[in-house]
């Protein structure tokens, strides 16, 4: 657990729970999901005395449980929001950039790799409690990050440090959304592996089963990021009643936190088309496989047809010539064989031409 007094010119990081509130700024406890459950009564007994309430049962649990949806919910004196993140998952990332070329097993190992823990959120007016997977790098990252812009020494970077809990988790939620960049790479080289194994004319595509495991993959994305959205609609349409402030500060401060959640609705939006463009090629794909499979069919078919065509003659010449009768032309000539055989190539030769003119030995039509 990780306790930091955020105000506007410092970031500083407490060793432990303070007894009050400091006078200005607010305060932001990071923790782990196990640390977490194991350090609630801390946290719960520390909230009463800052805030003067604590978080209800039900929201610890939404809180500790590792597979809640996105979702927001609130109350008169906090709001909650648990945020699915899409990331790499340990140690994965690495492994499928580095590869030249895409396989199969790959392309299923990539799907399955990503990370959809919950991320979560008690927001107070001036207390931020975040819980986090027990590998989730953004308490850190956010940690290093701000600790360097309050102590650049630069005035206009103090700026840039969050005035309100509120702003360091819309902070934290862009942060988790923009990560799924990270991923696109990732998502589209191996469906696009897939995708020319299945239109492949020399490959025989027979593990259907990769090809329905990354729909289903391609499908949970799509429910993530609408769950996404929606939880961050919610706080949108929560921000807009909240009371109206007197000073002008305060005012400017809630519109610019209007301004940040549009923008983290925005790239949920682009992340939900990116994943629905990879499902709609995915199907693209297996429909374009049945059409060339269709049609490498119905060039065969053709193929034999002609062959057929050019035989059945051939066949009526030598069942006629092979009858059992005396009287027949040709058959006590000595020229008779060279006579019959001279027509069967002609007529194959004549047949032969006439199809290759209609082209229907190369697949074309005139």
């Amino acid at each position: 657990m990780r306790i930091f007094h955020v105000r506007a010119e410092q970031f500083v990081e407490l060793p432990g729970l303070p007894e009050t509130l400091p006078g200005e700024g607010f305060l932001w406890v990071g923790s782990a999901r196990r640390e977490f459950e194991v350090g609630s009564p801390e946290i719960q007994a520390a909230l009463q005395r800052w805030t003067g309430g604590q978080l209800v049962d039900l929201h610890v649990s939404d809180l500790l449980n590792n597979q809640l949806p996105s979702h927001f919910d609130y109350t008169s004196w906090y709001d909650v929001l648990v945020f699915r993140r899409l990331a790499a998952g340990a140690g994965s990332a690495g492994k499928f950039f580095g590869e030249e070329q895409g396989t199969l097993s790959t392309a299923r190992e990539a799907l399955a790799a990503i990370d959809t823990s919950p991320v979560g959120f008690a927001v107070f007016d001036r207390v931020l409690v975040t819980v986090h997977p027990t590998d989730c790098a953004v308490r850190d990252y956010f940690a290093q990050r701000l600790g360097g812009l309050a102590g650049n020494g630069e005035p206009r970077a103090n700026t840039r440090l969050p005035v309100h809990p509120a702003d360091l988790m819309l902070r934290m939620v862009n942060h988790m959304v923009d990560s799924y960049l990270d991923l696109r790479r990732l998502l589209t080289r191996q469906l696009g592996t897939l995708q020319s194994q299945l239109l492949d004319p020399r490959s025989r595509f027979n593990d259907w089963q990769v090809l329905l495991e990354s729909r289903n993959a391609l499908h949970s994305l799509e429910d993530i990021c609408e769950d996404q959205r929606s939880a961050m609609q919610e706080w949108i349409d929560a921000l807009d009643e909240w009371p109206d402030e007197a000073d002008a500060h305060s005012r400017r401060e809630r519109e610019l936190l209007r301004v940040r959640s549009r923008d983290v609705l925005e790239h949920i939006e682009r992340v939900l088309g990116h994943v629905r463009r990879l499902e709609h090629s995915a199907e693209t794909a297996v429909q374009m496989h049945f059409s060339a499979l269709g049609h490498r069919t119905n060039d065969i078919m053709r193929t034999l047809t002609v062959l057929t065509a050019i035989f059945l003659p051939l066949n009526l010449i030598t069942g006629f010539f092979g009858m059992n009768f005396d009287g027949l032309p040709l058959i006590h000539e000595a020229t008779g064989a060279w006579v019959a055989l001279g027509l069967m190539a002609l007529v194959g030769v004549g047949l032969l031409v006439f199809f290759r003119s209609k082209r229907y030995l190369d697949g074309g039509q005139r």
